[in-house]
């Protein structure tokens, strides 16, 4: 949601003795990048593509959201200095699952709005215009199939030690089993706050649906190649090394 996901939210489960009954969602974006929102609901929307980094987005997140459970409804919480020590992200919410909802565009913004007017209809205006056409596949976790105009990508954000990843992807490369669908190619990966994520370059007009049975057989077929601890081949590893060779790390 940070790095590839353009409009997306999930609700965030706050730890014991954190914000009380407060609501949390974490969105992918908000209007003008803003760190945060205090709905005069009092619901708090917690942004994660903002315009600040301080070295720690677990730290950054943690001290807006600790800003905003002070702040007034209908008040915008930022950060303009580094927040120092302090708790992370982690140590605000409990460690569950996220449920992920990803939309067409930023509507939500203004979905409980009559009549959105001025900055926020601009921003929204601007953002709905950039963001590619996403969607997150049913069959397994975090892939998310992405239309950006030339051509459609499939970006899996894998939770994998990358030693272990990279020699399994190899594996299933020299097996053939590395594709998702006809004329569909693993072409590298992307490094995002300790994670691989691996992306396929797809034809255009395949779409998400298609991808569903094999990115579930391909998450079958990845496991196995995980729990296999047979050195690599000679072939599996030339593999390997044009892997990580296609690596571009993001922030």
């Amino acid at each position: 949601m940070r790095e590839i996901v353009p409009a997306a939210t999930a609700r965030l489960s706050l730890a014991d003795g954190v914000g009380g009954d407060r609501t949390v969602v974490l969105c992918s974006l908000l209007p003008m990048a803003t760190p945060a929102l205090v709905r005069h609901d009092g619901t708090i929307w917690l942004g994660l593509q903002v315009q600040h980094n301080f070295g720690d987005p677990s730290r950054d997140l943690a001290a807006v959201l600790e800003r905003a459970l002070e702040a007034e409804p209908g008040s915008a919480v930022g950060l303009t200095d580094p927040p120092g020590e302090g708790a992370r992200i982690q140590d605000l919410v409990a460690d569950i699952p996220l449920d992920i909802t990803v939309h067409e565009g930023f509507d939500f913004w203004v979905a409980d709005l009559d009549d959105p007017s001025g900055a926020i209809a601009v921003s929204l205006e601007t953002a709905n215009a950039a963001a590619n056409p996403t969607h997150r596949l049913d069959s397994v976790a975090a892939a998310y199939w992405t239309d950006v105009g030339t051509k459609e990508h499939l970006r899996w954000v894998m939770p994998h030690d990358e030693e272990k990843l990279l020699s399994a992807l190899a594996k299933l490369h020299v097996l053939g089993k590395d594709k998702l669908a006809e004329d569909t190619r693993l072409v590298g990966m992307f490094r995002a706050h300790g994670l691989l994520v691996p992306v396929w370059d797809l034809p255009l007009g395949t779409g998400a649906e298609v991808l569903e049975k094999p990115a579930a057989q391909f998450a079958e077929d990845l496991e196995t190649a995980l729990a296999d601890d047979a050195p690599l081949t000679g072939a599996e590893r030339s593999a390997r090394s044009g892997l990580a060779n296609r690596q571009f790390t993001i922030r």
